[in-house]
């Protein structure tokens, strides 16, 4: 047999021996993808009173509760692929500069000796394919759903290092010429091998066998335009922006439909991760769910957005009161009483407002705040609040006689 079809043959036995690794992998990302909502950020927010060393042990403690694999699993599939390309390219490479036995005769059409550079007229041929399925392999490796919607820093980097990744087509050309014809027989076998590969993992009839996840994340059924204006056509919520995406996630959870409200939620989140009435609702939503981890880290993240923000409104007061009451309530109920409390101390660290619905809450948190206090057996501080409270409200004096 012709040695260069022993070197494609190999390249295909090397990728089939790997390719059970790949769809292991891609199993494991879908499980950490189904979990990463409900984990709690791996760094401390603003104002959250942990560590960083508590925050990453929190963490950790969280994804082991809900059996989230290790994220080091995103570098499983490289870590074998990348020793397995660089072996096989080296021994080829070192056969051919050794003048192997066959190796001289054992090509084809224009690359009847492998020993040899690229050269002449159709020289070109193995590094144009080099170059080219690399920017194949690149292309299908960006153009999934969750990469392009990546917003924020981690978008940013993507970004770049996609364009990086396109840079590399062109001194991938250049390098094509100093590698020996048997070198890029491999070469040109693996890239191509990956490319089907990425291709055929593209096909839902694939994918279904797989059981991996469709292409593209469901998509949200498309509601109807009655439930604002009564009027009898559709609207794609794609097409809508954060806002409507709120009033319509809102309107839904108040008449019960939890399950169909929580994709728009986190459609308006991917549209702009910093909505903070979206994050506060998604908090809200998966409190009530009892999701308290998810839930603590969309208020968290709300607060964070609140404090950061340079004169505050009315609004912006009356937001930051109630994300800080429900981010209480939830690390509470995960017995981080310490946690919770902090993000109540919060209300009170406010003035009162005046607006009456604003008033309203601020009074609420301090009831929490209160609740809170006289559970840890710190009733003289507790006492304080509630007499605030009893001013405002003296229906509320029930709660003072029992704290006294």
């Amino acid at each position: 047999m012709v040695r260069w079809i022993i070197i494609a043959s190999s390249t295909l036995a090397m990728r089939l021996t790997l390719f059970p690794l790949h769809v292991l992998q891609m199993h494991k990302i879908k499980k950490i993808s189904q979990s990463f909502s409900k984990l709690p950020p791996l760094f401390p927010p603003p104002l959250s009173g942990r560590s960083y060393i508590e925050q990453i042990s929190l963490f950790r403690k969280e994804r082991r509760a809900i059996g989230c694999p290790s994220y080091l699993w995103f570098l499983a599939f490289l870590s074998v692929q990348i020793p397995c390309f660089l072996l096989w390219m080296t021994s080829i490479r070192r056969m051919c500069l050794d003048n192997h036995p066959g190796f001289d005769c054992g090509g084809t059409l224009w690359f009847q000796n492998l020993t040899e550079l690229p050269h002449g007229v159709l020289g070109p041929i193995f590094p144009f394919l080099i170059a080219g399925l690399h920017g194949v392999n690149v292309h299908f490796s960006f153009d999934r759903s969750s990469v392009r919607n990546t917003s924020g820093l981690l978008g940013l980097l993507s970004e770049y290092y996609k364009k990086y990744l396109n840079f590399m087509m062109l001194p991938l050309f250049f390098i094509g010429y100093c590698i020996p014809q048997g070198s890029l027989v491999y070469w040109v076998t693996n890239s191509s091998l990956t490319a089907i590969q990425q291709v055929s993992l593209k096909l839902p009839v694939v994918r279904a066998k797989l059981g991996l996840l469709d292409k593209d994340f469901p998509k949200a059924p498309a509601l109807s335009a009655e439930m604002v204006t009564h009027e009898p056509r559709n609207v794609s919520p794609e097409n809508l922006s954060p806002h409507e995406l709120l009033v319509l996630s809102v309107k839904l959870l108040s008449s019960g439909h939890r399950a169909r409200a929580i994709p728009l939620l986190q459609m308006a989140l991917e549209k702009d991760p910093g909505h903070i009435k979206a994050l506060i609702v998604m908090g809200q939503a998966r409190l009530q769910e009892g999701l308290l981890a998810e839930a603590t880290d969309h208020l968290e993240r709300a607060i964070s957005n609140l404090i950061l923000t340079g004169h505050p409104t009315a609004e912006d007061v009356d937001h930051l009161i109630l994300a800080s009451q429900w981010a209480g309530v939830a690390c509470i109920r995960q017995g981080k009483n310490a946690e919770g409390i902090l993000h109540l101390e919060r209300i009170a660290s406010l003035e009162e407002p005046e607006d009456p619905k604003s008033k309203a809450h601020y009074f609420d948190g301090l009831l929490l705040l209160a609740s809170a206090l006289s559970k840890e057996d710190r009733n003289a501080e507790a006492v304080k609040y509630l007499r605030l409270v009893v001013a405002y409200d003296p229906s509320r004096k029930e709660f003072l006689d029992q704290c006294l």
